[in-house]
This record gives C-alpha cells, structure tokens and sequence, in this order.
C-alpha cells in the first residue's frame, strides 16, 4: 500500500486548513448542497456526516490555492449522484391534514415554505445532473460562473450553456405547476 499523499504547503500568508474550521465554516453549505443536489430528507444527516468523513480522510490531499467550496462541491455532488443511484423507494403512509383553519399562521407559513421547496425539489429532479449543478451554483447559491464553470469541470461557455438550457426547463416546469394550481 503506497504511502498516504503529503499534505501541499499553504501559499504564503495563508493559513493551512483544518477539519474543524472546514466544518464550521462550510457546514450549511455542504448540506444545502446536498439537499439541492437530490438526497432526500430524511437521508440528509447520514449523507451530510458522510460528505464530511470525506472531507477528513482527503483534507491532506487538499490543493490549498483552490478554492475550499469547490472542492466540497465536487464532493457534495459524488455523493448525491451516489446516494440517487441506490435510493430505495419508500412507501410512506399519509397522515391527515389538519385543515388550513385550524393552523396558526406560523404554521401556516411554515406549510408554505415546505410545499415551496418540495416543488422546487421536484423540479430540480427533473434536470439532469450537469445542468442541476450549474443552476444550483449559479441561481441559489449566487456563485460567479467562472467559479461555477471550476466548480463542475467544464469551460464558462459549456457553463453558460447548461444555465440557459436548466433555466429553460425550470421556467417550464414552473408555468406547468401554475398551470395546475388554477
């Protein structure tokens, strides 16, 4: 068995990265990641604690000149591609509503906020995961598309071409929903 990898020296005035900091500082995102990228609900804890065992086996591994959100990007989206792959469908027993009159209205807004992400979830679903990504990066997470383009491994054009191509699709999956709300 080779030796493990040696650690690369942070560039000057830089300080090196540890697991902790990369936990504190990354955690929110690697979990939002992981949520837009498709792994469900009640898989996101497990795969989120296994995203960071990632994180530490290969930190000594890590390029410090590259950006440390990119990295876990890459991370975030073997995983989620992983975690679709070998998703078992779940049968799941309704429960009853409590009907809208019933609920305070901080329910209600929480309701709301849960039904909003539940269909942009189910949009997301429907891109492939090359556009996913870059809509992901690019429209929720607010990142530069040269940063996205790093990111997923391919030049800004192919970049820009997947956006407009996932904006597309996005667009007419939402007028569909509205369409079907009425």
């Amino acid at each position: 068995m080779p030796p493990p990898p040696q650690a690369l020296p942070a560039p000057e005035g830089a300080e090196p990265l540890d697991f902790e900091r990369v936990h504190a500082q990354h955690a929110a995102f690697v979990w939002r990641t992981l949520r837009r990228m498709g792994v469900r609900e009640a898989d996101l804890e497990d795969v989120c604690q296994e995203a960071f065992l990632v994180v530490h086996r290969r930190l000594p591994e890590f390029d410090p000149r590259a950006p440390v959100a990119a990295w876990l990007f890459g991370i975030c989206m073997r995983l989620a591609s992983d975690h679709r792959k070998r998703a078992h469908v779940r049968r799941e027993t309704p429960v009853a509503e409590t009907p809208d009159e019933a609920r305070p209205p901080e329910q209600l807004e929480s309701v709301a906020r849960t039904q909003a992400r539940a269909r942009l979830d189910r949009i997301l679903d429907a891109l492939d995961e090359d556009k996913r990504a870059v809509f992901v990066l690019f429209e929720i997470e607010q990142w530069a598309m040269a940063d996205v383009a790093q990111a997923v491994g391919c030049p800004v054009q192919t970049a820009y071409a997947r956006l407009y191509a996932a904006r597309k699709q996005v667009q007419e999956a939402v007028a569909r929903l509205q369409g079907g709300e009425r």
